[in-house]
């Protein structure tokens, strides 16, 4: 946005708040700004999902109408665990919370600024915890709690009233929190937090800790928890979790991803995530509303994101990849990291030698059996690496493996299926 007084009326728009302190006085912050804004990412994981990348770019947006970042991994709040409404958490090791901490930061740095009068900084909360003693922290810290409302929140609450209970390590994760807060305060002048709406209670444990120790108030903004339109979230604990690292989650995969997204869906995700302008975006709406088949929205933000989050590079050798599994392209010309990705994502068959075409079909589950894959040939709609199959008994030579160990299967314009030849 161009300017920093309707920054609150754009999120708004774009599906953004889903609560947030006194919308009046956070109206008034943004126009006196600029706003230090603060957003921290525990590290749970060996990389960031698409969860974070809602929080990630919504500081993006407050950055760009004129604001300062302040982002990082929880050093110190990884080594705890936010509680889970279900169970305790499992520790990890100090190194790897070290080393995932480093990745979170690595990962962060991208999406934003770091020159001129709002610079982002990446920050670690082990930083301002590290050295303080236990002694410390229960009396300059954990004295301006009130247990009452700590286990009012709604996480402890449901653990409170489970069979597994909760540790006092969990429930002392809300003081971390805010306490980190507060250090942001102190040390940058950090008057806003925001985070997931899962997150508001510790959101509001460190607006409590700033009034009381400070006498301030601050701000918080919560963004709704993404869903699809199905219900279903997108947490790494759901199993279905878009990963940030494209060693865990491919480039192929996350242009797909958004390629294959639900029409019910698209206009939603693309108002949280695409940084057109309201014109645009209200323009593919009309355009998926008119014309479904097209995908035109789709398209875009399949193009847009796997840019910003792998480069231009790698958003082309989806595309091209994308175009040549289909035959619009030559799957030759694809290289082998972007090939291999795509077939990642193709039912699949593992052969120690290349078999018949009609073998290869039934042994994918392109076609029920031999036979059934015998009369697809038959009716001119067998294809092995985009070439139309002539004879369904035909074994594939060397030549045909491409990168010397991979068959590409297609029946009909549509389905498609991957052999791996390991004996090659």
């Amino acid at each position: 946005m161009s300017t920093v007084t309707d920054i609150v009326d754009d999120l708004q728009w774009r599906g953004l708040i889903a609560v947030s302190t006194d919308e009046d006085a956070l109206r008034k912050a943004f126009a006196d700004g600029p706003v230090t804004v603060y957003v921290g990412f525990d590290p749970t994981a060996p990389s960031m999902h698409l969860g974070n990348l809602v929080q990630i770019l919504t500081v993006r947006r407050l950055q760009q109408a004129g604001h300062r970042p302040r982002g990082g991994g929880g050093g110190a709040a990884g080594l705890i665990g936010d509680p889970k409404p279900t169970s305790e958490r499992t520790l990890n090791a100090p190194e790897v919370v070290a080393e995932w901490v480093g990745r979170f930061q690595r990962q962060l740095e991208p999406y934003f600024s770091f020159e001129g009068p709002n610079a982002a900084i990446v920050v670690n909360n082990l930083d301002w915890t590290a050295g303080l003693s236990a002694i410390e922290f229960l009396r300059d810290v954990g004295k301006y709690f009130r247990v009452n409302k700590m286990i009012a929140k709604e996480a402890v609450s449901r653990r409170l009233n489970s069979d597994q209970g909760i540790s006092y390590t969990e429930f002392s994760y809300q003081i971390l929190q805010g306490m980190d807060f507060l250090k942001l305060y102190q040390q940058y002048g950090c008057t806003m937090q925001t985070g997931g709406s899962d997150q508001w209670g510790n959101l509001t444990a460190g607006i409590d800790l700033i009034h009381r120790v400070e006498g301030e108030s601050v701000h918080a903004l919560a963004t709704p928890l993404l869903t699809k339109a199905d219900g279903t979230k997108f947490g790494k604990t759901e199993g279905g979790a878009i990963w940030l690292d494209p060693e865990m989650y491919s480039p192929y995969a996350f242009y797909q991803f958004w390629l294959n997204t639900d029409d019910r869906d698209i206009s939603r995700f693309s108002r949280i995530f695409s940084f057109a302008s309201r014109e645009e975006l209200e323009e593919l709406e009309r355009q998926t509303e008119e014309r479904p088949q097209a995908r035109a929205a789709q398209r875009a933000l399949a193009e847009e994101l796997t840019t910003l989050v792998h480069g231009a590079d790698q958003c082309a050798a989806a595309i091209a990849a994308s175009k040549a599994l289909f035959g619009q392209g030559d799957l030759a010309d694809l290289d082998e990291s972007t090939l291999r990705a795509a077939l990642a994502e193709l039912p699949s068959a593992t052969v120690a030698a290349p078999a018949s075409v009609a073998d290869l079909f039934a042994e994918t589950g392109l076609a029920p059996s031999k036979s059934a894959a015998r009369r697809t040939v038959k009716e001119g709609g067998a294809y092995l690496n985009n070439e139309k199959v002539a004879d369904a008994e035909a074994v594939p030579g060397a030549g045909d493996l491409l990168h010397g160990r991979w068959l590409v299967l297609r029946r009909g314009k549509r389905n498609l299926a991957a052999v791996e030849v390991t004996g090659a």
